[in-house]
């Protein structure tokens, strides 16, 4: 068990299980077929990030640097947010990029979601957490890796 601490971007109690991207998360690749279906389970489809693709991401605990891709990034995650096949919490080791940060914060506000999202957790919490761990997050920002 090891805890991490962050910053509270968007937050909430949760205990679940964990997806990993070691790299930067293209929202646009990652997201947009699901979207565009209306679907209600997000299945990764950025096939350029072999850390989650073809992984069902929906009401999962999204770890990654940060987002990368377009500028519709924001848009994406506000849409699927709407559709509740969102993540339910992404936990960022770096700064939360804008993109990512306008799209959680509209689907909190539009929305009503009830999205997690967490950034600063650092390069040791990406070194350590693994997909399929049970990962939970407590509102001031404590992640801890069960």
């Amino acid at each position: 068990m090891k805890s991490f601490k962050g910053r509270v971007i968007a937050g909430g109690n949760l205990k679940g299980e964990a997806v990993v991207s070691r790299q930067g998360l293209n929202t646009l690749a990652t997201f947009q077929k699901s979207a565009l279906k209306k679907s209600k389970e997000v299945i990764a489809s950025d096939q350029n990030n072999p850390d989650v693709y073809g992984k069902n991401i929906t009401g999962k605990i999204l770890c990654l640097p940060q987002t990368i891709g377009s500028t519709t990034g924001g848009l994406v995650i506000q849409t699927v947010c709407s559709l509740k096949a969102n993540p339910s919490a992404f936990l960022f080791s770096e700064h939360i990029d804008s993109l990512a940060a306008s799209g959680i914060v509209l689907a909190k506000v539009w929305e009503n979601s009830d999205v997690i999202a967490i950034d600063l957790l650092g390069k040791e919490f990406l070194d350590t957490v693994k997909t399929g761990d049970t990962v939970e997050i407590k509102e001031d920002g404590t992640v801890t890796i069960l």
